[in-house]
């Protein structure tokens, strides 16, 4: 699932040069108690929001941990970073850090949103880390499925 987003994305990253590394595709060998489709979703919103939002000539990594019933899912970039003030906001329904770069790079405030509900409908949750000039990360857990 997250090698076939990475595929998908590949061409926007290429344009701002930013690269996609996948530290551990380990969701590939669990299977999840989840949407697929949905899960894709709240990927692709996260890493096209890294792309868009991190440096030029950046990165964006996501990593998988297994964490005994579940899996951990980042995705972490190396951009400028989120202000700690809006750190609490930015899940809230048209929600924007910097209105005027939104503008010019389209967006309508809606992704992040989206993704919390997504995730919430999982019965599970979403945290967010930032450090300004460094970067933010993003992560979530899937419960893995009970094979018996």
């Amino acid at each position: 699932m997250i090698l076939d987003v990475v595929d998908q994305l590949e061409m926007k990253a290429k344009k701002r040069n930013v690269s996609l590394v996948v530290e551990d595709s380990r969701l590939s060998r669990y299977m999840v108690e989840a949407d697929v489709e949905k899960i894709k979703q709240v990927l692709i919103n996260l890493m096209v929001n890294a792309i868009k939002y991190g440096n030029e000539d950046g990165e964006v990594l996501v990593r998988t941990f297994d964490m005994d019933e579940n899996i951990l899912i980042e995705v972490a970039d190396n951009g400028n970073g989120i202000p700690q003030k809006h750190l609490s906001k930015i899940f809230e329904r048209f929600y924007r850090v910097d209105k005027s770069r939104d503008r010019e790079q389209g967006g309508s405030g809606l992704g992040l949103s989206i993704v919390k509900h997504i995730i919430e409908a999982h019965n599970q949750s979403i945290n967010v880390r930032s450090t300004i000039g460094t970067g933010t990360t993003f992560s979530f857990t899937l419960k893995k499925a009970n094979i018996n």
